[in-house]
């Protein structure tokens, strides 16, 4: 299935019911007074979060949610049934815009559950205006209408660590290394066509699909995937020692992110040299010497066909990560 990380759909919750006029009627009380119940309440637009990253492709071809109505009141007061609520299951990091009001909100844990949109209130009953002075009212009142809106659900990951870089870094390979994420690897670019994740050591890594040179307007797989660095803690910027320019392979991706959203840029970072078995230890010393310059930030190593240089690498990061 694809991987869907907006929507935008019609959203409504229910009516409420009306209340209703009803006289209660018995053998040997045939005008026993006024018994109308009240209406039920309209169900609710709720969101609810789950640890499941692709959640949302289940809504790719919905166009709207709706709730259902209350119910009437009933005769011998009588409350109208409450209308079901509409649950709609979303990954943790997942937005919601309600366009018809401007707000936002935000679902950041597993269970946590959101009200969009409430329903209606139901209506009174004639019972509810009996009173000493008005024995037989015959007024009741509608259910309260629900309310409407066009909603915009988008994804934004949440990770401890998001791995960025040019098509074929290294970054689907080194979360594949990492954790046991099983990501798609392959020989060409942009394998990676959404993002995935791994669990390492408690933290969450995140590979952030491959960005090109005018990503942040939109080219390749575009700011689709940029807005999903927002929520890193960490960015771990991977360059291979197989471009032929290393600084400007770096200042490429950093221009983007920074394009993208200016606040970027002071998210903490991480620059690792990856493919490393590609090149003697001189040239990655060069690399490294090069890249510092250039960052200003802590400059790694890391190679998956290199165990020992792996497990270095794996115990600098999980250390990092947790002084965060």
């Amino acid at each position: 299935m694809a991987f869907v990380d907006s929507i935008t759909v019609e959203m409504a919750s229910g009516h409420g019911g009306s209340g209703v006029v009803r006289w209660l009627q018995s053998r040997g009380n045939p005008h026993g007074g006024p018994c109308g119940g009240d209406g039920g309440r309209g169900g609710d637009i709720i969101l609810e979060g789950v640890r499941d990253l692709g959640a949302l492709a289940a809504y790719r071809f919905t166009k709207s949610f709706v709730a259902e109505n209350g119910g009437s009141g009933g005769h011998n007061n009588r409350h109208g049934a409450d209308g079901a609520s509409t649950v709609i299951r979303v990954p943790i990091g997942t937005s919601a815009n309600i366009q018809k009001i401007g707000k936002n909100i935000e679902i950041l844990k597993e269970g946590q559950k959101i009200t969009l949109l409430s329903g209606g209130m139901g209506g009174l009953g004639n019972a509810h205006f009996k009173s000493s002075v008005n024995q037989n009212p015959r007024k009741c009142t509608p259910g309260k209408p629900g309310k409407e809106s066009t909603v915009t659900i988008e994804l934004k990951l949440i990770a401890d660590a998001g791995f960025i870089g040019l098509p074929s870094a290294g970054k689907s390979s080194l979360l594949n290394a990492l954790t046991r994420a099983k990501a798609k690897v392959g020989i060409y670019p942009f394998t990676t066509l959404e993002p995935n994740l791994g669990d390492f050591y408690g933290f969450i890594l995140a590979d952030i699909p491959g960005l090109i040179e005018g990503a942040s307007s939109g080219k390749g797989l575009g700011s689709r995937f940029l807005k999903h660095v927002e929520r890193t803690g960490y960015l771990v910027h991977l360059v291979s020692v197989d471009q032929e320019d290393v600084v400007a392979s770096y200042k490429q991706i950093r221009n983007e992110i920074n394009s993208f959203d200016s606040e970027l840029s002071n998210k903490k970072e991480i620059v690792v040299v990856s493919k490393s078995d590609l090149a003697n230890k001189n040239e990655i010393e060069k690399i490294v010497k090069i890249l510092k310059k250039a960052s200003s930030v802590e400059v790694l190593t890391v190679s998956i066909e290199d165990p020992i240089l792996l497990k270095k690498f794996s115990d600098k990061l999980s250390a990092i990560l947790a002084t965060k």
